[in-house]
């Protein structure tokens, strides 16, 4: 569908806005940043950037709950004869194929910035651990929605907890280390297969405290 005009200025204003805030948050610190700062850096009046976002930290996390309902959407279509280990992997990988041409490039110099203000903010810090456990959660849920008989919460939560930490950890090794965009994904994918070759041995019948052997 083409985008319309009216569209686009909004899509613009909005990037202009997360633009405006993360280069004001890595220069003189999240906690020191206003809105009304962010505002004037985005050339826009304080009342439009509540237009876009409720608050600054939502700035940071921007298009967070898109990008999950995405992820989520993947996982609620199983393939026949697919294993619950086979639709997690199918599922990240084939959301990662989608998103990966969307996201804007970044230097690693702002892969890194980015990084920083997550870990050394304590309200970033405890807003993306709650962001990150409740995907976990809801994707454990789609997958025992896909198999209700054959998968128990227990084998579902330690399924998705696995791969999002190894996807996790790997893609923030790589940025902590100043590698490039492109070498973030291979980080990422890595730590996708790492995972896959437990997740892919998890049999749909084996339930929470069985032998599965």
């Amino acid at each position: 569908m083409e985008e319309s005009r009216r569209d686009r200025k909004k899509r613009l204003t909005r990037q202009r806005i997360i633009a405006a805030a993360m280069r004001l948050f890595a220069e003189q610190g999240y906690e020191q940043t206003t809105v009304t700062q962010i505002a004037v850096a985005a050339d826009v009046d304080p009342k439009t950037f509540f237009n876009y976002f409720g608050a600054k930290d939502e700035v940071v996390f921007a298009d967070t709950e898109h990008i999950f309902d995405r992820l989520l959407g993947e996982l609620a279509a199983p393939r026949p004869q697919e294993g619950p280990g086979e639709l997690l992997t199918r599922a990240v990988q084939e959301y990662a194929a989608r998103r990966r041409p969307e996201v804007p490039r970044k230097e690693p110099e702002e892969l890194s910035a980015g990084v920083r203000l997550m870990m050394t903010t304590p309200a970033l810090q405890a807003k993306g651990l709650y962001l990150m456990l409740d995907l976990q959660r809801r994707m454990a849920g789609e997958l025992l929605k896909a198999f209700p008989d054959r998968l128990d919460p227990i084998t579902a939560a330690a399924m998705t907890g696995a791969l999002i930490g190894a996807v996790q950890q790997a893609s923030l090794a790589s940025v902590e280390l100043g590698r490039s965009q492109d070498e973030l994904w291979r980080a990422a994918r890595h730590g996708l297969d790492i995972a896959a070759r437990g997740l892919l041995s998890v049999r749909a019948d084996i339930a929470e405290g069985s032998d599965p052997s």
